[in-house]
C-alpha cells in the first residue's frame, strides 16, 4: 500500500475558527459581538481559511524532503515484496508418463495465488529420502558380533576392519527435523530411493517388475528437479547482510547414481565387491546450503544406467559403500535406483528437507489488458494502476495511436532516455557519425504506489494526446503471502491426476518500506557495507560466506604469497586471506581447507572486491613441532589431572583455532576433573601469524595451570631437527603439535618422544586416534 504521510497539524478550518473565537474574551474582553456579520469575525474566518491552507502545504514538506534526501543518496524505498516458496507436484494415480509443466502455472493457498517460476518434468515416481545414522556407543559385544559377521570384507591391506554400526532413518518429509551430513551420518550422504508408485502394481510373482522396467525407460534423458531446504538456525552468522551468493561452477553438494557392471553382477573377489558411483550433471538456481533451492539433475539417456546390483549377498546389502538397507520389504520391491547426495568434508551441510519434482513459486496475481487513462501529450504524465503493490519488472505497457499498437519498455531512470525528436549534438564535429541514442519509448514504475510515469519529451517520449494505454502486470499481497506448510494445495490449471503441496512454509512476504526505515540504511550505505575496502571488511565479509563453516580468517594487506621472500607491505594492491574451516574430520587438530571450501569463498568475494585489488586465498602451512615438559606438582594433589591440564593448556595455546572454534573435540579428551584451562589475551582467534614458538613462553603457560609447583624444563623441536629455544613461523605458517609429553621430573628427550610416537606422524596429537579402517554396516533391528 502507498506510504501514509504524517501530518504536522491536523486541525481543520472550523477547529481553527472556534479556537480563535474562544480566545477573544481573554485578549479583548470589550469585544462581545461574535455574530458572523461582525467585521472582526470575518477577518478571523479569512485567517482561519489561510491557516488551513498553510498547514496543508506544510504537512507535505517533511515526508517529501525525507524521500528526496533518500533518493539523492541512492537509497530508494523498497516496495512490498511477494512471498516465495517451494512446492512439489505428485502424479499418484495418473498415467505412468512424464508430464511437463510450463512456467507460470497458478497454484493457490486458499484465495492467495502463487505462480511457478520455471517449468519442470513431473516424473511419475516417488522419492523417499534416507540417511545412515550413527549408532552411539554400541556395546563391545555387539561390535565383536558384527566383526565376525563381516569378516569377509577383509582385504589384503586391511588386517582388522572395525564395523561402524548405523541404522537407516528416513528424513522427515515435513521439514521439522534436520540432519547434519558430516556429524550425524556415517558416510556424509543422503540417499534418495526412486521407487515406482504403489498404484502400478500388477499381478504375478514379480508385481512391480514391468513397472520398474518401464520407469527406467521413462527416466532416461529426463531432468529431475530436486528441492533442497537447508537448516538455517544460524543464518545470521552464515549469511551476508546484502543477500545470498552462489559460487558459480562450484557445487557444494554432489549427486551420484550407482555405476553397476554390465549384467549387474559384482566380481567374486571380496576385495572387489565394492559399490561405485557416477557423478551426474547438476545445475542449481542458488546456493542450496545458504537457502532453499532447486537443483536440476540431468539423468542419463541410457535406461541401463538405472539398474542395481543383482548378486548382492544378504550381509552385503547396506554394508560399506552400498545404499542403505531398508526394513520395509514393500519399498524394497519397488526401488528403481538410488540417488546419492554427498558433501565435502569441509562443508557444513545441515539439511531440513529434500524432495523430488520441486519448483519455486512466487506469490503473485496477473492482471491482463488493464485500460489506463488516455494520453494527454503533456510532459511528465503519470497514471496509476488499479492493483498494488506491483511486482517489480512485471509491467508490460502498450500505447495505441491511430489503431497501431506499440510496446514501450520499463527503465530505471528517465534521465538516460533519448529525446522524442533527434537533433544534432553541437558538441560533435561536422561529419561525425550520429551517436546512437536510446529509445524514447520508455517509462518508469513506482511498484509501491503503482504509478507509471512518462518522459517530458527531452528525456523520454510523451504519450500522444488521445493515445490508448493498456498494461499487463503482476501484483502481490505482501505479508499475507507467508503461509504455513501444506497450505498450497489447489490449482485451477493442473492436469488430471496431479497434486500440489508445499512441504515447508513460504517466506519473504513483507509490507512496503517506510521513510523512517529507509533512513536507517543511510549509515550502512555510507560505510560501504558489503564492499571489500578495508582489512576489517575482508575479514567480516569472508567469514560470512554462505554454505561453508569458516573457523578463522586472517587478512594480510600488501602481501603476495607467490613471491619468494615477500613480507607484508611489500606487494601493493595485493591482499592475502588465510582461511581455516571450523571442522575437518581428517585433521581435527589442524583443519585444512579443500578446493570446494576455497572456491566458495573466492566466488563470494570476487564481485565485492575493488577492481584494482588482487586477492589471494590460501590455507595455513602447518609446521610440525614436538613439545616435552617436566613438571613438579603441589604436594597433596594427584599427578594425572594436573598433567592432563598442562597438556590441554599447551595444546590450546598452540592451536590454530580458538577453543570456541574447535568445539568439544579436545574437551572430550580431557579429564572431567581437570582444572579449567586459562585463556590468553591476544589469542582469541588462535595462534597468531608470524609469531615464533618460544620455549620460555610455553614454560610460562604451563606454570599458570593450577596445581603446578615448578616447571623443571620445556624442550621444543621442529620436525626432525634437534631441540632449541625458538621455532620461527613465517608467512602463513602455524604450529602443529606432532607429539607432546608431560612427565613428573625431568622432561623426556625429544628423540625419545619421536621414537615413541612413530615416524613423525601426528599420533601424539589428541583426536587423531589410530589408523584402523571403519566399515559402515547396518544394524539389524530387534523388532520388525
Amino acid at each position: 500500500m502507498p506510504l501514509t504521510i504524517p501530518v504536522l497539524d491536523d486541525r481543520k478550518y472550523q477547529e481553527l475558527l472556534d479556537e480563535a473565537l474562544a480566545r477573544i474574551p481573554v485578549h479583548n474582553p470589550e469585544w462581545t459581538n461574535f455574530d458572523k456579520a461582525d467585521p472582526g469575525v470575518t477577518v478571523i474566518e479569512v485567517f482561519a481559511f489561510l491557516t488551513e491552507n498553510l498547514l496543508y502545504r506544510s504537512n507535505q514538506i517533511p515526508e517529501r524532503n525525507r524521500r528526496k534526501f533518500l533518493s539523492l543518496l541512492g537509497v530508494p524505498l523498497q516496495p512490498a515484496s511477494s512471498a516465495m516458496g517451494l512446492v512439489t507436484f505428485t502424479n499418484e494415480r495418473g498415467p505412468q508418463r512424464t508430464i511437463t509443466l510450463t512456467p507460470g502455472v497458478e497454484v493457490r493457498a486458499g484465495q492467495v495465488p502463487f505462480r511457478t517460476e520455471r517449468g519442470l518434468d513431473v516424473l511419475p515416481v516417488e522419492g523417499q529420502v534416507y540417511y545412515k545414522r550413527k549408532v552411539s556407543n554400541p556395546p563391545q559385544a555387539l561390535i565383536d558380533y558384527y566383526k565376525q559377521l563381516y569378516a569377509s570384507f577383509k582385504g589384503t591391506q586391511v588386517t582388522d576392519p572395525t564395523p561402524l554400526l548405523y541404522e537407516t532413518v528416513p528424513l522427515n518429509p515435513r521439514g521439522v527435523a534436520s540432519v547434519d551430513l558430516g556429524e550425524e551420518t556415517v558416510d556424509g550422504s543422503l540417499w534418495i530411493a526412486l521407487i515406482v508408485r504403489a498404484s502400478d502394481k500388477a499381478s504375478g510373482d514379480d508385481p512391480f517388475g514391468a513397472s520398474i522396467a518401464a520407469a527406467r525407460d521413462m527416466l532416461a534423458g529426463k531432468t529431475l528437479n530436486l528441492g533442497i531446504v537447508p537448516a538455517l538456525a544460524d543464518a545470521s552468522r552464515r549469511l551476508a547482510p546484502g543477500g545470498q551468493a552462489f559460487p558459480e561452477g562450484v557445487p557444494l553438494l554432489q549427486y551420484f547414481l550407482p555405476s553397476v557392471p554390465a549384467g549387474g553382477e559384482l566380481p567374486a573377489s571380496p576385495a572387489e565387491r565394492t559399490a561405485r558411483y557416477r557423478a551426474l550433471d547438476a545445475t542449481a538456481s542458488s546456493d542450496v546450503l545458504a537457502g532453499p533451492g532447486v537443483v536440476e539433475i540431468t539423468l542419463p539417456s541410457d535406461p541401463s544406467a538405472f539398474e542395481l546390483w543383482s548378486n548382492l549377498e544378504p550381509l552385503e546389502s547396506g554394508a560399506g559403500n552400498f545404499p542403505p538397507a531398508l526394513d520395509d520389504s514393500n519399498a524394497n520391491a519397488r526401488i528403481i535406483t538410488w540417488l546419492r547426495i554427498s558433501s565435502s568434508a569441509a562443508v557444513r551441510a545441515r539439511l531440513l528437507w529434500v524432495g523430488i519434482n520441486a519448483v519455486f513459486v512466487r506469490q503473485r496475481a496477473h492482471i491482463s489488458n488493464e485500460l489506463l487513462p488516455a494520453g494527454t501529450g503533456e510532459p511528465d504524465q503519470a497514471v496509476t494502476l488499479s492493483r498494488t503493490p506491483v511486482v517489480p519488472a512485471s509491467v508490460r505497457l502498450s500505447v495505441t495511436v491511430n489503431g497501431k499498437a506499440e510496446a514501450w519498455s520499463e527503465v530505471d531512470d528517465l534521465t538516460a532516455a533519448g529525446p522524442e525528436v533527434r537533433v544534432p549534438d553541437p558538441r560533435r564535429p561536422p561529419g561525425a557519425p550520429a551517436e546512437q541514442a536510446t529509445s524514447p519509448n520508455v517509462f518508469v514504475v513506482d511498484p509501491e504506489a503503482g504509478t507509471i510515469r512518462f518522459g517530458d519529451g527531452a528525456r523520454g517520449r510523451r504519450p500522444p494526446f488521445g493515445a490508448t494505454l493498456r498494461a499487463d502486470y503482476d501484483y502481490g499481497v505482501g505479508r499475507a503471502g507467508n503461509v504455513g506448510a501444506g497450505s498450497i494445495n489447489t490449482s485451477p490449471s493442473l492436469p488430471a491426476g496431479l497434486k500440489v503441496g508445499n512441504p515447508v512454509r513460504t517466506w519473504g512476504g513483507a509490507e512496503a518500506e517506510t521513510a523512517s526505515d529507509g533512513e536507517k540504511h543511510i549509515a550502512r550505505f555510507l560505510q560501504h557495507r558489503d564492499r571489500l575496502v578495508s582489512a576489517a571488511d575482508f575479514e567480516t565479509i569472508a567469514s560470512r560466506t554462505p554454505g561453508v563453516d569458516v573457523g578463522r580468517i586472517e587478512v594480510i594487506p600488501a602481501f603476495n604469497p607467490e613471491l619468494g621472500g615477500n613480507q607484508p607491505g611489500d606487494a601493493a594492491g595485493a591482499v592475502t586471506l588465510m582461511a581455516i574451516p571450523r571442522y575437518d574430520p581428517l585433521q581435527p587438530d589442524a583443519p585444512q581447507p579443500d578446493r570446494l571450501f576455497l572456491d566458495a569463498i573466492c566466488s563470494y568475494l570476487d564481485p565485492r572486491r575493488l577492481v584494482t585489488t588482487e586477492v589471494f586465498l590460501r590455507g595455513p602451512i602447518y609446521k610440525g613441532i614436538w613439545v616435552s615438559v617436566g613438571i613438579q606438582v603441589v604436594a597433596g594433589l594427584e599427578l594425572p589431572p594436573v598433567r592432563e591440564a598442562v597438556k590441554q593448556a599447551l595444546l590450546q595455546f598452540l592451536a590454530p583455532l580458538a577453543r570456541t572454534a574447535l568445539g568439544t573435540q579436545r574437551e572430550a579428551s580431557a579429564s572431567a576433573s581437570a582444572p579449567a584451562v586459562p585463556s590468553y589475551p591476544g589469542m582469541e582467534k588462535g595462534w597468531p601469524l608470524r609469531k615464533a614458538v618460544v620455549a620460555l613462553e610455553l614454560l610460562a603457560v604451563a606454570s599458570r595451570v593450577p596445581g603446578i609447583l615448578l616447571i623443571n624444563s620445556v624442550l621444543i623441536a621442529e620436525g626432525t631437527r634437534p631441540s632449541g629455544d625458538r621455532i620461527p613461523m613465517n608467512g602463513l605458517e602455524l604450529p602443529r603439535v606432532l607429539g607432546i609429553s608431560v612427565v613428573a621430573g625431568e622432561p623426556l628427550p625429544i628423540d625419545q618422544l619421536r621414537d615413541s610416537s612413530g615416524s613423525g606422524t601426528a599420533t601424539g596429537a589428541p583426536g587423531t586416534g589410530g589408523t584402523g579402517v571403519y566399515v559402515p554396516v547396518p544394524i539389524v533391528p530387534e523388532e520388525c
